[in-house]
């Protein structure tokens, strides 16, 4: 590491809207003015600022300091997900999951041992004994979590190599997070559901962060019928683990076998592997598609990823290792195509 660079790297770690994140505040001998930083909770300092820093989050050379002032972190301790329900009680309406090692912000704790906690979008309550907290918390943040890519112009090329004369394998919106599994001071290598692909660093920002909660909605607008059952049916799913080639809705499924389960369900015969799958039905424009209709994705003409539509411009699906079965913008890549399994 430089020599110019101290030893003393801080990581002040907060919670805002539920995303917990990590800034990292570096010291530099000549000192330089870093745009935006600001003694304020959910204002990160870019990692891009300093090289130093990027090698220290890729090797994991980080120490959490102040461990007392992070006693509202909590990480959910299960196998696959933790309820998240409008109210205490075990026979409350779940409104959200807490994915394993996903961060939250504890707001208060009652004596029943319920928590009411906010992760992402969702604020609602989780029994306490699933959470850990504390130190124990801070110190297994640093094990748990991952730095995190998020797009910051309107529209961003991954590449399939580091450069830009290189092909071109999907787009990408601005907003949209992706893990990071590599970086250079010019390149980002993300990863896009099982897609790896380069992004130029100075169209995303980094920071260190964990899983988040994730809201499940039970009404479906605009639609009804089996399609409104088939949505329903597979939202119920959203939190649960991706696994490559996995049968199972509860322990784990890849995308391809995730709509294929929750169509089996209703009684339709349909592929289980993503490019033949996208050959059953009738093929429609991704502009066109209803609820229960199914969205394609892939590294250029290349088919390798399914979802399925759910209204309101989102998506169902199982996405990575890292955020499991999960919802999305249905435009957070580009879409190659997209079909029709219901004929109503």
């Amino acid at each position: 590491m430089n020599q110019n660079f101290t030893k003393f790297l801080k990581i002040s770690t907060f919670c805002m809207g539920g995303m917990v994140l990590f800034s990292l505040n570096a010291a530099v001998a000549k000192a330089e003015a870093v745009v935006g930083e600001k003694a304020v909770a959910g204002i990160t300092v870019p990692l891009e600022k300093y090289s130093e820093v990027s090698e220290a989050v890729k090797n994991k050379e980080i120490e959490l300091a102040d461990q007392y002032n992070y006693t509202n972190l909590g990480i959910a301790n299960v196998e696959n997900h933790l309820n998240i329900r409008e109210k205490p009680g075990e026979d409350q309406k779940i409104i959200g999951k807490l994915p394993k090692n996903a961060g939250c912000t504890i707001l208060e704790t009652d004596d029943s041992g319920w928590a009411k906690i906010k992760s992402g979008k969702v604020t609602g309550y989780v029994m306490s004994s699933y959470l850990i907290t504390g130190n124990e918390a801070v110190t297994l943040a640093k094990k748990v979590g991952g730095v995190v890519a998020t797009v910051n112009t309107t529209t961003l090329n991954v590449r399939a190599e580091a450069g830009l004369l290189s092909k071109v394998i999907t787009s990408v919106p601005i907003g949209e997070e992706f893990e990071v599994l590599d970086f250079d001071e010019e390149w980002v290598k993300i990863g896009v559901d099982q897609d790896k692909g380069y992004v130029s660093r100075q169209y995303v920002d980094l920071t260190y962060e964990l899983i988040k909660g994730v809201s499940v909605e039970e009404t479906v607008t605009g639609v009804s019928g089996i399609r409104a059952q088939i949505v329903a049916y597979a939202k119920q799913f959203v939190g649960n683990r991706y696994v490559w080639g996995g049968n199972s809705l509860t322990n784990g499924t890849d995308c391809s076998g995730f709509v294929h389960l929750i169509y089996r369900n209703f009684g339709y015969s349909i592929a289980r592997q993503s490019s033949s799958l996208s050959r059953n039905g009738t093929r429609i424009n991704p502009s066109n598609v209803k609820p229960g209709d199914l969205v394609f994705y892939g590294n250029g003409s290349s088919i390798n990823h399914v979802a399925m539509y759910i209204g309101n411009g989102q998506i169902v699906h199982a996405s990575t290792t890292r955020t499991g079965i999960k919802i999305s913008n249905m435009y957070y890549r580009n879409p190659i195509t997209a079909v029709r399994i219901i004929n109503d």
